[in-house]
């Protein structure tokens, strides 16, 4: 299956553009100027916000919009970060994640997309207040188990995008967290710079450091096998954005060797999904970037 190449509408709103974000349909007919085939969509403001488009003809619009511009939807991250994490008390009370993860679902079905993704919203080290590690990896992996079940009921994979800013980032706990999961609509989102960050470098984990060498990126994609549902491509060199989660920076202005890691993921991890994904989150020149991106990764895709 010939590859298609998307990048993610949230580069440009994030960080350097919160207060001069790049509109929607401005990101939108760039990415058709420079033959991108699709957008991934950061539904939340100032881009798709749940609640800026509550109404299925809103959505329809969104819908028409990117069709115009000869552009797919390759997925759609939604805005679980303003509300309670899965693993929190107040994600138990009346079901309240399980609800907002439909909520988010129709949002993402209604546009197009054939994914939506997920992360477990709780910082690393600090953890959940009030609530221990077991029983906050417990409440995740149930929720998000019928998470995939009603995903998986219409057509819409289900992606976790594990990272070193958020809970359980160590290479064995992502591993083993969709091993428990154990469910077949239920795949990671594996962005290349948070695997160097979580693999190679151990940034931002709690207790005594886990990493697997020098290729801890390629390492891990294989210990993944079979459960890599959609690839971002960035670069990384080595360091955190804000002391946070990983900088992504601009292919070429990093350390990663995709010459090794692209062959990998698309030859012995089962990857089958149709996109990569270009993720410029938080960069301050992201939309400088862009072009150069594009050309970058051109010659993989007609490789693969």
């Amino acid at each position: 299956m010939a590859k298609k190449l998307s990048i993610g509408s949230w580069a440009y709103t994030f960080g350097p553009y919160e207060d001069n974000p790049v509109p929607f349909d401005t990101v939108v007919k760039r990415l058709s100027e420079l033959g991108f085939d699709g957008v991934e969509i950061g539904a939340f403001p100032p881009h798709i916000d749940i609640n800026d488009y509550p109404m299925k003809s809103d959505r329809d619009a969104v819908k028409g919009l990117i069709a115009y511009y000869g552009l797919e939807v390759s997925g759609v991250a939604a805005d679980f970060w303003s509300h309670p994490g899965p693993g929190t008390d107040e994600a138990q009370e009346n079901d309240f994640y399980f609800k907002l993860f439909k909520r988010n679902l129709q949002l993402a079905l209604d546009l197009g997309s054939p994914s939506i993704r997920v992360d477990t919203n709780a910082d690393p080290e600090a953890g959940i207040e009030g609530v221990d590690r077991q029983t906050a990896w417990d409440r995740i992996v149930s929720v998000w188990r019928r998470c995939a079940q009603v995903a998986e009921d219409h057509g819409a994979l289900m992606l976790w995008e594990f990272e070193p800013g958020f809970m359980f980032n160590k290479p064995s706990e992502i591993v083993e967290l969709v091993n428990e999961i154990d469910h077949p609509n239920f795949m990671v989102m594996f962005d290349a710079c948070h695997a160097h960050m979580c693999a190679t470098v151990g940034a931002r984990q709690p207790g005594e450091k886990e990493t697997l060498g020098e290729n801890g990126v390629i390492t891990l994609a294989r210990q993944l096998k079979g459960k890599i549902g959609h690839f971002h491509l960035i670069d990384s060199d080595n360091t955190l954005h804000n002391n946070e989660t990983s900088t992504h920076a601009p292919f070429g202005q990093g350390v990663l060797n995709f010459d090794e890691i692209i062959p990998v993921v698309m030859e012995e991890t089962g990857y089958d999904g149709e996109w990569f994904a270009i993720d410029l989150c938080f960069w301050p020149e992201a939309w400088e970037v862009t072009e150069n991106a594009k050309k970058f990764l051109t010659p993989y895709l007609e490789k693969y």
